[in-house]
């Protein structure tokens, strides 16, 4: 089968596609998935490098989150109430290859009513962005939310769960390409420019004085973003994406009485797991209902021969949205088309 094999450590857009890759081996607790999406994410490309703390073994594929269908001809794990072609979303290491096995407990049915392109973010980016949001910020309808690097994956995400519960959402980015984006894809009700200086007056300006209840930042610029931020305000950590972890200067969080926030979804897995499924159900809920847009997904959609390609587009922040591989061709949309 096609697969994208790190045999040793480089930089993605140095490794070349591999054809012939055995089928994977599957485990008592898996299954096995025809994988028809991917996302691309930035810890892949520190993975295929060996910067990233989760390490494989030489050589592996790369590729985590996905969405597909239940392979035909591979046994099920007893109680499991998939079947094969049922549609499904979820990670599982190895996702940039034809065919990928993946826990049961790492997989979950995939509602018709979105693509799997829509999908391919879906099983790690949307309930980091809910999570914050509902479970750490405890985001009330009516508040105010900043998202930073609001035309990102999980930013984007943040924009479109916030406005779908009623927040008045702020996006904030780093060029006028990347902040219309986020107001037409996104929803966002004002956008800024963060690299402008002086942009957190712009924000109390749009608050009339008060500043955000919430900061959402995948970046790593809490410190900036305190400037601007409400007396009793909640500053989400998602992230460090700039590339330096930050050392917040206390007293701002003393003087405004505020809650600074981490969230780690992966370690939910480890910590708390029992609470993983109603997050997933809500997010699931929010989308189908069409409260909430569905997925945004970059306007260049790869495959896996133009992988390396995407993932220097995502390491070189010219992407927005999801940006995703397209693996295999969803054959019933095209049968319906045909119709």
């Amino acid at each position: 089968m096609k697969a994208f094999v790190v045999h040793e450590l480089t930089h993605p857009s140095k490794i070349p596609l591999t054809t012939d890759w055995p089928l994977p081996t599957l485990k008592k607790d898996q299954i096995m998935v025809d994988v028809y999406a991917a996302g691309l994410n930035f810890y892949d490309i520190l993975q295929a490098q060996g910067r990233h703390q989760t390490k494989h073994p030489l050589p592996f594929v790369l590729g985590s989150e996905f969405t597909g269908r239940v392979s035909h001809g591979f046994p099920i794990p007893a109680g499991c109430q998939l079947k094969p072609g049922d549609r499904v979303f979820g990670v599982a290491s190895g996702a940039y290859a034809d065919k990928v096995a993946v826990s049961v407990n790492s997989v979950l049915p995939f509602p018709d009513s979105l693509t799997f392109e829509q999908g391919a973010g879906l099983f790690v980016t949307w309930p980091t962005s809910y999570e914050a949001l509902v479970g750490r910020a405890k985001l009330q309808s009516g508040e105010w939310v900043l998202v930073t690097a609001a035309a990102g994956g999980v930013g984007m995400a943040a924009v479109q769960l916030a406005k779908g519960l009623g927040a008045k959402v702020i996006g904030a980015a780093g060029s006028q390409e990347k902040l219309d984006i986020v107001k037409k894809y996104g929803g966002a009700d004002y956008t800024v420019d963060y690299t402008k200086k002086g942009w957190q007056q712009e924000v109390l300006k749009i608050t009339n004085g008060r500043g955000v209840d919430v900061i959402y930042d995948p970046v790593g610029m809490i410190t900036d973003c305190l400037k601007c931020i409400a007396w009793k305000g909640r500053a989400l950590v998602v992230g460090f994406a700039a590339g330096a972890v930050e050392k917040v200067p206390m007293n701002l969080v003393l003087l405004k009485n505020i809650s600074l926030v981490g969230i780690h979804w992966g370690r939910y897995q480890v910590c708390e797991p029992g609470h993983m499924p109603s997050v997933y159900k809500a997010v699931l809920e929010l989308l189908t209902s069409g409260r909430v847009s569905p997925p945004v997904v970059y306007k260049d959609v790869y495959t896996l021969d133009t992988l390396g390609d995407g993932l220097h587009a995502l390491e070189s922040r010219k992407t927005w949205g999801k940006a995703v591989v397209r693996v295999k061709e969803d054959d019933s949309r095209i049968e319906k088309a045909k119709l």
